[in-house]
């Protein structure tokens, strides 16, 4: 039986977003310090496939959070409007930290950074302009329809807003790019940033918000009712779900028509984002089984540590990867001592993490232990 300290029944979420974390420190580690001679080896190619994981997960994870707090909302009895503002503004708040970001990472880059990095779209800003979709895309729906069919409503904007962006995106990649639009706001678009072309690397809206509804949809879907009474249940069904998506994308792709007249499986296509849905539902369910019947029910779990500070972490990590703080390790490590200062880091990050979530429990520990403000001698009485 889990013990006392065994994480909620919502810990899956933040052992998800934890991982998503920790693939992303090794991907960056590797990165920019693996030297020249090992960076065609087959241990830096399956470093980036892994790497490709975290920002799905990350906006996948962001919608089945706004499905969460949304549904709280409305239970409150908060209107339309009130949803709307509250989550857009969250949303907005996200998108202002990645501007922020942004203008710390080229102020400590200062004099050989572009200033084009100003405006380059990373995912934060991505999860940012996202909520605020989903938030339009839940307000409309919530005032369309009729009390009583509001749920529906909003699992059918959720659904429609991840096949309208991923849909979209290879013609706005391609046959139909904004190319008239200024670099910065096309780079929103399809990624093109100033290199004349869509980027893969970059994070635009298309195909990246996709990610989101669908998230979205999951969390309306998980925490009806209905299956709110049944989790394990249902995130088995995601499980099995996802991979029948995988096999689907894989058939898809193999038919000798496709429906669009550029095609690009593993960047812009409809059948890849199936593919990486379904690789994201299958972990959901993974990391719902290990939290409630795996290791995850006993004790510290440093993966839902680090998921509760995600954005700390996320953070803190870019500047100590690819600032000036480790500027001898650039581009200068073997496969060995990448692997040694990749876990440095994430230990790093996990102490951190602790430290933010638990530094008043630190303290008063301290303090009776007396290392810590010690306590005064107490005075006679009488004194």
């Amino acid at each position: 039986m889990p013990t006392a300290t065994a994480p909620s029944r919502l810990a899956w979420i933040d052992w998800m977003r934890g991982l998503a974390c920790v693939l992303m420190f090794q991907t960056h580690c590797y990165d920019s310090w693996l030297g020249a001679a090992d960076r065609n080896s087959t241990f830096l190619m399956y470093s980036q496939i892994l790497g490709t994981l975290p920002a799905p997960l990350f906006l996948f994870l962001a919608g089945v959070s706004f499905a969460l707090v949304t549904g709280k909302l409305a239970r409150k009895g908060c209107s339309a409007a009130e949803i709307t503002r509250t989550m857009a503004r969250r949303g907005a708040e996200i998108f202002a930290f990645g501007l922020l970001f942004r203008l710390q990472e080229y102020l400590i880059a200062w004099g050989w950074a572009p200033w084009s990095d100003l405006l380059r779209v990373d995912v934060l800003n991505t999860i940012g302009i996202s909520m605020m979709l989903m938030a339009l895309a839940c307000g409309l729906a919530l005032r369309c329809a009729p009390p009583q069919h509001q749920r529906s409503a909003l699992l059918i904007a959720a659904f429609a807003g991840a096949a309208a962006i991923t849909l979209l995106t290879p013609p706005l990649w391609t046959t139909w790019r904004p190319s008239w639009l200024p670099w910065p706001i096309e780079s929103y678009i399809n990624g093109v940033h100033t290199l004349g072309a869509p980027q893969p690397w970059l994070f635009p809206i298309f195909p990246w918000t996709a990610f989101a509804f669908a998230g979205l949809a999951a969390g309306f879907v998980l925490f009806s009712d209905r299956a709110s009474e049944r989790p394990a249940r249902t995130l088995a069904l995601f499980g099995v779900a996802g991979i029948a998506l995988i096999f689907l994308s894989r058939w898809l792709d193999r038919l000798p028509v496709q429906l669009f007249s550029v095609y690009d499986y593993w960047h812009t296509s409809p059948n890849f984002f199936l593919l990486r849905v379904g690789l994201l539902l299958l972990i959901a369910f993974l990391s719902y089984a290990w939290c409630r019947w795996g290791l995850g029910t006993f004790g510290f779990s440093p993966l839902v540590q680090l998921g509760q500070t995600s954005l700390l972490v996320y953070w803190v990590h870019i500047e100590l990867v690819y600032g000036r703080w480790f500027w001898f390790f650039k581009n200068n490590l073997n496969v060995g001592e990448t692997i040694a200062a990749a876990v440095a880091v994430i230990v790093a990050m996990l102490l951190l993490s602790t430290l933010r979530t638990h530094h008043h429990r630190l303290r008063l520990w301290l303090s009776n232990a007396g290392w810590w403000f010690p306590r005064q001698p107490e005075r006679a009485q009488g004194d």
